[in-house]
Formats: C-alpha cells, structure tokens, sequence
C-alpha cells in the first residue's frame, strides 16, 4: 500500500516541480539501525532507517525539513538520477508512507543497501542525504 501512495503522489506532481532540489537542514544525517553491515539475516529483510536533522512526513506531504526513506537495492547512487523524481523498482523501494521501519522481499544471496531521503516529491536534496552502503547476506 505505501507503494500505491509513493506512486500516486508522484503521478500529481507538475514536471515543473521536479527540476528545483532544495537543501536539507545542515548535519542532516541518514543511516541503517538494521541490517548492518556484513550482517546475515534471513527473508523476508527487516528494515529499520533513522535520520538526524530533519523529520519525517508522507510522500506528498509539503512540510519544511521533512521528507521520507528510499531503499537503494544493488543500485549505485551514481547510477540515480537524482534531479528526476524516482521511479519504483526492484532497485528502488519507496516508504512514501512516512515509514522509518519495513520488509523488504530479497532473494538468498549478497546485497548491497543503501538509503535516499527525498522530499515530497521523491526528487533529491541537494547535496544528496544518503547512508553509507552496507552489505549484507540473506539466507
């Protein structure tokens, strides 16, 4: 269902809105509190985000110095296009619902994370508020 809003609010949103990246509040920190890295865990992957320096509201929802949690799954960030709003995929996991927790459906194997906090509009800060990578296993 997050889903479902992440990709209704970005349907409304005018092509003009996606070309302005606003600055996120200064020391704005994004990172895992789990998985970490090098962990081993088993399906479906329980994820928890935490965030410093800003807060959190639903896709959608135009609040100042808010925003919501993106899961990069075996996706480099320079491979983001990070002045469009951000497309659903395999790759690409929304929590347009404001979640800062989920489940996320990874097929046995090594997999790299890494978290994007966006605006409203599931378009970039600029400068980018991105995790570390980490690696983890799914048995």
């Amino acid at each position: 269902m997050a889903s479902s809003v992440a990709l209704a609010a970005a349907l409304v949103l005018p092509v003009s809105a996606l070309a302005d990246r606003p600055a996120p509040a200064e020391g704005t920190e994004v990172y895992f509190i789990s998985p970490q890295d090098g962990d081993t865990v088993e399906g479906p992957v329980h994820i928890r985000m935490g965030l410093r320096g800003m807060g959190i509201a639903p896709a959608g929802v135009d609040a100042d110095n808010t925003g919501h949690h993106h899961l990069l799954v075996n996706k480099p960030l320079d491979e983001v296009d990070l002045d469009a709003s951000l497309p659903f995929t395999d790759h690409k996991h929304h929590f347009g619902g404001g979640q800062t927790e989920g489940e996320v459906e990874l097929e046995p194997g090594t997999h790299t994370l890494q978290l994007l906090f966006m605006d409203y509009r599931h378009i970039s800060f600029d400068p980018p508020v991105v995790s570390e990578k980490i690696t983890i296993t799914v048995e």
